[in-house]
């Protein structure tokens, strides 16, 4: 199909920047590979399962609410079951790339004049050994199954890792019904009393969920961590135990708490892929933006968690910002001031920026690691290979990407890459991959490259997406699209990094933040 933008990404950014655009008059296709628009933010329980009370399991409910009535009676068109794998630039702007419905085999194509991106984030897992047993998830993947699937991940958890998210993740499996063992968070009081005036609007939202994690009787331990999962077939119990102020463990103060289930999380990482296959320049780990959340790249837009993890208010107000910018630049004139969406989000960028301090993980994770620890769960690469290959002369990631195969796998490094690059004191790369998700081969067989020569979008799949209005689109209504190929970059050169040390030991055993007003006529506040 044709249309002026498409947003790439249903959460709270690009639903903010789909409606920004299109009540200015965009023509405006939003792309997302769930079933439903919402994000991991607002993601929704299938229709079959009857879930009586979703808001439950929701924070600003009424956002989103409120955000699926707009987005109903607009006339922006919601393509669902969208994976986009590549975006390419062409000479009529950009070509999106996608596989269609649950499958992911049948190929699509939407062809705009200009691209915002709001891809969200992925969590990152550091190492430690046993964590691989069958019983342990990330952090959101249990929050997914909950939110998604109205399942739990067993009947005795510990939450533990660090970051906001542990919050709402244990509190919400508690309230489903789950015995929370602990609440296991690496980052100590001390850090949050010095950025205390920062997170201020913060405290009455922590305060709410203290109050739920004591109803529900689950223990806090503050700066603690679990040093080791225990199981033979499946996860046991873990064993956790105090930090001191330099992030080592306190010798004497490991104790075993049972569980079947040990949801993990150290944080979030940008979703860049598409980004970098764009060639948009990276500010550290995500998406550089001006003022208007334009990218360097002419005709491309990011917001939210791609350009920075700050959560759902701060997507909020940048998808606005995102959306008046796109709208203004395609007439060919500048964005209309926007003094209450420009103010909210410094404000949230702010607190952003002190969550991203107070909750670093511990500086000396490493130390736990031991060579028998799988690092590369897709090859099956140890901590013991990624050292030998620094001994080899590695001397960044991707060397030891090549002698090791760290990173190669079906994850291609998103999950892997944190870790050895922790583990080797490397920092880390752009991953300047070619494709943002695996892609068949008879796809990419099937694409006419170098041809203008226009076919249907998606015919013959089984996926169907639908519109802003509601109406579900005919087979073959997705309009005239374009093949083209996307290539691959080289990477920077090497260097020598600083390696982590080698462990000498082995142990065994905030009311919610402000809601930007997101109706397209209002800025966000």
């Amino acid at each position: 199909m044709r249309t002026d933008l498409a947003v790439i990404g249903a959460g709270p950014a690009g639903l903010a920047a789909a409606l920004a655009a299109s009540v200015r008059g965009v023509r405006v296709a939003l792309v997302d590979g769930a079933a439903e628009p919402g994000g991991q933010f607002w993601r929704q329980p299938a229709t079959g399962l009857g879930a009586r009370r979703p808001e439950a399991l929701h924070h600003q409910w009424r956002t989103w609410r409120r955000l699926r009535e707009q987005l109903a009676a607009s006339d922006v068109r919601v393509l669902t079951e969208y994976h986009v794998w590549a975006v390419q630039r062409d000479p009529e702007g950009f070509t999106v790339h996608a596989l269609l419905g649950p499958e992911q085999e049948d190929p699509a194509e939407v062809r705009a004049e200009a691209v915002l991106l709001a891809t969200g984030g992925h969590e990152t897992v550091l190492p430690f050994p046993g964590w691989t047993l069958p019983g342990v998830v990330t952090a959101g993947g249990a929050q997914a199954m909950l939110k998604g699937g109205l399942v739990v991940p067993g009947r005795r958890a510990v939450v533990s890792g660090t970051g906001p998210l542990l919050l709402p993740v244990a509190t919400g499996l508690a309230a489903a019904g789950v015995e929370v063992a602990a609440l296991v968070e690496s980052a100590g009081p001390g850090r949050l009393l010095r950025h205390g005036r920062a997170l201020a609007a913060k405290l009455p939202e922590g305060a709410g969920y203290a109050a739920r994690l004591m109803r529900h009787r689950v223990p806090l331990l503050a700066h603690h961590t679990v040093v080791r999962a225990h199981g033979d077939d499946r996860l046991t119990g873990v064993t956790v135990a105090a930090l001191d102020p330099g992030g080592r463990v306190r010798p004497g103060t490991e104790r075993l708490l049972l569980c079947d289930t040990l949801a993990v999380s150290h944080g979030m990482l940008p979703h860049t892929d598409l980004a970098e296959g764009l060639g948009c320049r990276l500010d550290g780990t995500a998406v550089a933006v001006d003022d208007e959340q334009r990218t360097d790249v002419p005709g491309v837009w990011a917001a939210g968690e791609a350009t920075g993890i700050g959560g759902a208010a701060l997507s909020l107000a940048e998808g606005h910002l995102a959306g008046r910018s796109v709208a203004a630049r395609l007439r060919g004139t500048a964005p209309a001031p926007a003094p209450a969406a420009v103010k909210a989000r410094a404000r949230l960028r702010v607190f952003a920026k002190a969550l991203e301090t107070v909750y670093a993980p511990p500086p000396h994770w490493t130390d736990r690691v031991g060579d028998d620890t799988v690092v590369c769960r897709c090859e099956e690469v140890t901590a013991g290979a990624v050292r030998e290959a620094l001994d080899l002369g590695a001397g960044d990631v991707r060397t030891v990407k090549l002698l090791t195969r760290a990173g190669m796998g079906w994850c291609q490094g998103r999950m892997c890459a944190p870790a050895v690059a922790g583990l080797t004191g490397c920092e880390l790369p752009q991953a300047r991959r070619t494709f943002a998700r695996p892609v068949p081969l008879g796809v990419l067989a099937g694409l006419d490259v170098g041809s203008s020569q226009d076919s249907a979008a998606g015919q013959g799949s089984e996926a169907q997406p639908y519109s802003g209005t509601g109406r579900r689109l005919e087979p073959g209504e997705g309009g005239e699209t374009d093949h083209h190929a996307d290539p691959g970059r080289p990477s920077g050169p090497a260097r020598r990094c600083a390696p982590a040390p080698h462990p000498e030991t082995t142990h065994t055993p905030a009311a919610p933040p402000p809601e930007p007003r997101d109706h397209p006529e209002e800025d966000p506040s």
